[in-house]
């Protein structure tokens, strides 16, 4: 346990630190604001990019426990339904609270996998949100609308402009073509990611 604690402090530290930046007049809201986009928009995406292309796509335990993840997300999803079925849940209100239990904190969950396993476990876990985050975006716009006036434009496109999505894609194209990260890209993507958990999770604090 007290190993556990040691190597979690760090990220619990960070996050308080954005709380307590948060509440004094060194930053303003803008720049919360703007740090939160730019780490959404290109820091984590460079994070996912470089990850993924280099991540161990033969590996035989992967597609266990991505199956096993879905399966547990399905079930979830499943027990939200059959409350909200029982309990006479308004679909607006049900959607939020699915998304509350569904949607996960990927700066945190990242920065606890990359203390105790590292790079390699960054690019494993990277692999898991390929799979997780489309299927938590088509869950949550599917509970917010009940099938009601549902188009396969408005449940593709919270997907097709998600930048953690697009940058999945790329991820996984640049590794199954075997294009990788060339003439030093990985090294500038990887400047770039560098900055994007602690950053995520100081803005987490805020």
């Amino acid at each position: 346990m007290f190993a556990i604690l040691m190597t979690l402090w760090p990220l619990f530290a960070l996050i308080l630190l954005g709380c307590i930046l948060k509440r004094r007049p060194v930053f303003d809201a803008g720049f919360w604001n703007g740090a939160e986009k730019l780490n959404y928009y290109i820091l984590f995406p460079a994070l996912l990019i470089n990850s993924l292309a280099v991540a161990p796509l033969d590996n035989p335990q992967l597609p266990k426990l991505a199956i096993a993840l879905v399966i547990m997300l399905g079930l979830a999803t499943a027990a939200f339904a059959v409350v909200k079925r029982l309990r006479g849940i308004p679909t607006a209100e049900f959607g939020v609270l699915l998304q509350g239990a569904i949607r996960f904190n990927t700066y945190l969950g990242l920065s606890i996998v990359n203390d105790f396993y590292g790079l390699s476990g960054v690019a494993v876990a990277a692999v898991i949100l390929a799979v997780l985050v489309p299927l938590c975006n088509i869950i949550s716009v599917v509970a917010l609308s009940e099938f009601q006036q549902l188009s396969l434009r408005r449940l593709l496109l919270p997907i097709l402009t998600n930048p953690l999505i697009i940058s999945c894609i790329i991820g996984m194209f640049l590794n199954v073509t075997g294009t990788g990260l060339p003439y030093n890209t990985g090294q500038f993507a990887g400047l770039l990611a560098g900055a994007s958990l602690p950053l995520g999770c100081c803005v987490s604090g805020r």
